[in-house]
């Protein structure tokens, strides 16, 4: 997290104690700002991260939360990029959705009359499963970090 100035400043003089302070900002700029970003709107969408936002509000505030999911985010990016893994808590109807709009965007032909992944996403009942899926996993994220407070 060097390159993108997200990890917390470290001063630490002889055998004293560490002080763990605010975050460097050395790095990418522009990279942090879009992380941050990315942040505020990941939070707002029922998951694990904004169980994450959540308890880290209410000890620290919400601007020094939203900078912990982007370096969350950033972590997990990095994760997935060496891992070759897709993220595991995303909702399947959308993510069908958005695939689908990229490959058309991108000049795959249009298959009319067949209903693929992105069908799914418009059905309100499929629509509303996939998101209680995502509320549960929330919420079990929520009990888990009651015992990390």
């Amino acid at each position: 997290m060097n390159y993108l100035g997200l990890h917390a400043s470290v001063r630490q003089f002889g055998d004293g104690p560490a002080h763990h302070g605010r975050i460097t900002k050395r790095g990418r700029s522009d990279a942090r700002h879009l992380l941050v970003e990315a942040a505020w709107q990941t939070v707002r969408s029922p998951g694990p991260l904004r169980a994450f936002y959540e308890r880290i509000k209410a000890r620290r505030g919400a601007h020094v939360g939203a900078v912990a999911v982007a370096r969350k985010l950033a972590v997990l990016i990095w994760h997935m990029l060496s891992k070759e893994e897709d993220y595991a808590w995303g909702r399947p109807t959308l993510l069908g959705r958005k695939m689908r709009k990229m490959e058309l965007a991108a000049g795959a032909e249009a298959r009319r009359g067949q209903r693929g992944t992105a069908y799914d996403y418009n059905h309100p009942a499929l629509r509303r499963a996939d998101r209680a899926v995502v509320e549960h996993d929330e919420q079990v994220w929520q009990r888990r970090s009651m015992f990390w407070l």
